[in-house]
């Protein structure tokens, strides 16, 4: 029987199989791509904000330093519009002296460095197949794989996306929205230059951002009803270059589109329980973020640095590794850490994504305020800088001592 077995090795199910396997627990990670999938995960068009929280829990897990210096871009400012106005409400400072705000990292570099920190364990077991059903009793997780395997481990996590099987054939419900809106992604050469700000652009009819990966290069971001995003992406390379041009207003001069556009549906989805049995939900299975507020990756992580703290510690004095009160407690604090912000976060995609006049106007009332606040964004930027993920939590708390943690970068 194995201590515990992660459905999906995306990036937060490879960060928790490194975490537990550094503890000396013998780890099943169930994934049906190929290893050199994993291995060498090809782009997908998605860069990833990063807390200086996330990368320092990274950085621990020895991901951190397997990521290309080129990966790596600073996030000095965050900047947010309104419609057709050069006016912006702004979190932070360009300035190159000041700390950043935080990281932007290719999705695809990530799941490489994860897979890279993973693969130094001999106590990771990898099987590469799909999970055809999954029940628990009092005593184990029972997995059954589609290649025939019968898996058994003390404790089965989830971490198989915000459309999770696992947790469907485990009994628990989750809320989900579907936004009626896809999202587009990919990267753009500009002929200005910008200051490594991101721009959240809530123009009329559309929602745009802009995330800094060089001078003259960034990730653009659109999300538009599905109907006008199937049009967008019909476009030849020069017509869709034209067209971010056009609907980023000019303001960085001609766009030009680099390799490929890639568009994905926008569905945010909740877990009404983050455990059941002998499971547990992390990563996108438990929350699935709309990507306005660029949280999903980050609670992701924290995710399973919660999970994980509490599952070595109880492995390490002999205890139950799945039992319900170390459950409970898991799902207690990861729900206070992140549905106040889930909450908030479809509030503003409700009201910055109604065209009808009074949204558009209380939406420009309320950045007017938020920008007069001076003290609250500096709050703001205080949190993405520092150690606790929202304002007024207390920072993660540490892991219990393991291997990789006293290597230096």
């Amino acid at each position: 029987m194995r201590d515990v077995a992660i459905i999906g090795a995306g990036p937060v199910g490879l960060c928790l199989a490194s975490t537990l396997a550094a503890s000396g627990m013998k780890v099943s990670l169930i994934e049906r791509q190929p290893r050199s999938e994993l291995a060498h995960p090809a782009p997908d068009g998605r860069e990833i904000a990063l807390t200086h929280a996330s990368r320092r829990l990274l950085s621990d897990l020895n991901i951190w330093q397997h990521l290309s210096s080129s990966d790596i871009s600073p996030l000095r400012q965050a900047r947010v519009f309104n419609g057709q106005s050069t006016w912006f409400m702004g979190f932070g400072n360009p300035s190159s002296d000041e700390q950043p705000l935080g990281f932007m990292v290719p999705n695809h570099a990530i799941r490489h460095a994860a897979h890279e920190a993973a693969s130094a364990w001999d106590n990771i077991e990898w099987h590469h197949a799909g999970l055809a059903s999954i029940a628990s009793s009092a005593h184990c997780a029972t997995l059954d794989l589609d290649n025939g395997e019968r898996l058994h481990a003390r404790l089965a996590v989830a971490a198989d996306s915000r459309f999770s099987m696992s947790r469907r054939q485990m009994g628990i419900a989750a809320e989900m929205r579907d936004n009626g809106r896809s999202m587009m992604v990919c990267r753009v050469r500009h002929e200005h230059a910008h200051d490594q700000s991101a721009w959240e652009w809530f123009d009329y009819g559309q929602t745009l951002a802009l995330l800094p990966i060089s001078t003259h290069l960034s990730s653009a971001v659109v999300t538009l009803p599905h109907q006008q995003m199937e049009a967008l992406m019909a476009l030849d390379s020069e017509a869709f270059s034209a067209q971010l041009t056009q609907r980023y207003g000019g303001r960085l001069g001609r766009m030009s589109l680099i390799d490929q556009a890639y568009a994905y549906p926008l569905v945010s989805t909740y877990a009404e329980r983050f455990h059941a049995q002998r499971f547990a939900l992390v990563g996108d299975a438990a929350v699935g973020m709309h990507p306005v507020t660029a949280h999903g990756f980050n609670f992701g992580v924290h995710s399973q640095h919660r999970l994980a703290r509490r599952v070595v510690e109880a492995f390490q004095r002999g205890l139950d590794i799945a039992a319900p009160r170390l459950l409970s407690a898991y799902e207690r604090e990861h729900r206070l850490a992140t549905r106040p912000l889930y909450l908030a976060t479809q509030a503003i995609v409700s009201l910055y994504t109604d065209e009808r006049r009074p949204a558009r106007l209380l939406r420009h009332l309320g950045l007017q305020l938020g920008e007069r606040m001076t003290p609250a964004r500096a709050l703001i930027s205080r949190h993405l800088q520092g150690e606790a993920l929202l304002p007024g939590l207390p920072p993660l708390p540490a892991l219990p001592r393991l291997p990789f943690m006293n290597q230096t970068s």
